[in-house]
């Protein structure tokens, strides 16, 4: 704060009848808790509150179906390159290609068709997906309908994909 002697007008302030006081300081005193106490008038503080709405109120729709469906696939696919890269650079006599080719060919037909349905599935899915994602990252198919025709289209591809990479 600026003084009125400092602004050297204090002269005229007394020939007009004000009293130069200085004003008195606020103190505020700040208690200093230990983390714990903190942490537990916060979590009082979260009982207090609502919880958000979510999934139990509202009615499921294809975008965020599509979207945890994505996430799902996208994970699964890559713990399976990882887990499978990570196998055979611990053991790579027993997950090279001629050794993987002759347990294969050993499977049951119904085995190899279900093995290569759950594999194509998701890859089928996650592939058409995120080609789906890229059109929304150019701007297109932004609105609703947009949304829910590539959304239907997605899983319409994605079951003949299936089938197609299933039976070759």
């Amino acid at each position: 704060m600026i003084s009125v002697s400092a602004l050297g007008i204090r002269s005229s302030v007394r020939r007009a009848g004000f009293v130069v006081r200085s004003l008195p300081k606020r103190n505020i005193q700040i208690q200093s808790l230990p983390p714990s106490a903190s942490s537990e008038i916060l979590n009082k503080q979260r009982l207090n509150r609502p919880s958000s709405p979510h999934y139990t109120i509202y009615q499921p729709q294809l975008t965020w179906l599509g979207s945890i469906a994505n996430r799902v696939t996208g994970a699964g696919l890559a713990t399976l390159l990882y887990g499978f890269s990570i196998a055979y650079l611990i053991a790579p006599g027993t997950f090279d290609s001629a050794h993987v080719i002759q347990l294969v060919a050993g499977l049951p037909e119904s085995v190899k068709y279900a093995g290569k349905a759950i594999l194509a599935a998701p890859f089928a899915f996650h592939s058409l997906n995120g080609l789906r994602h890229l059109g929304w990252d150019m701007g297109k198919f932004l609105s609703l309908k947009g949304a829910y025709v590539t959304g239907y289209t997605v899983l319409g591809a994605t079951a003949i994909s299936t089938v197609i990479l299933t039976f070759m």
